[in-house]
């Protein structure tokens, strides 16, 4: 068994050896002149002196040009939309994964409170019957009633706020239809004289 091993492993080792292989000129050869890479025919370089010449352009080209000219104003438009609204975009992706993460890890009694608090806007529905204006304000008040009641802080901060804007928006339309009614009613020349002062 050792000679049988002894003749396999001997010619698999000789097959791992590297041999180098120096090639010699005949003696009796002529040398040979190298050529030069501009000599070679694959690398001629031309006669004659090239010259760019445009050609003229096609109809379609022409057509082509006029249009994406026509449509300039009109990219450039989207292109600072795009721009405008990208951040608010992403910040509205941003909210929603944020609000997805605290979803996924929500306080412990989170869910049902979230339920009654939907609940009371269905509730909201069922009493607006044939008003619309019912409908814009009974939903959203019964479900701000049922959240006040899980989150007193939040209601509280939230009227004074609310109620400091509407005080403001109240106090700029007090202010509009005061500058209206000085305009339109109260000129000069459309005072009225009472009969006694003549």
């Amino acid at each position: 068994m050792f000679k049988v091993l002894q003749k396999s492993v001997g010619p698999a080792s000789l097959s791992l050896l590297t041999f180098r292989v120096y090639a010699a000129p005949k003696k009796d050869s002529p040398p040979k002149n190298s050529m030069k890479v501009d000599e070679l025919s694959l690398y001629s370089v031309p006669e004659g002196q090239s010259k760019y010449m445009e050609e003229p352009r096609t109809q379609l080209e022409e057509g082509i040009s006029q249009l994406r000219h026509h449509c300039e104003p009109y990219t450039n438009w989207c292109q600072e939309t795009y721009s405008q609204t990208k951040p608010k975009m992403q910040s509205l992706v941003q909210w929603g994964l944020d609000s997805y993460e605290y979803l996924q890890n929500a306080p412990p009694g989170f869910f049902p409170r979230l339920g009654v608090i939907g609940f009371a806007g269905v509730v909201g529905l069922l009493f607006t019957r044939g008003s619309k204006l019912k409908k814009l304000v009974y939903p959203p008040g019964f479900m701000g009633l049922a959240a006040s009641i899980y989150y007193p802080q939040q209601a509280i901060t939230f009227i004074q706020v609310s109620g400091e804007k509407l005080y403001d928006w109240g106090l700029r339309g007090y202010i509009v239809i005061e500058d209206l009614w000085k305009e339109n009613f109260q000129k000069p020349g459309n005072v009225k004289s009472s009969p006694g002062n003549k």
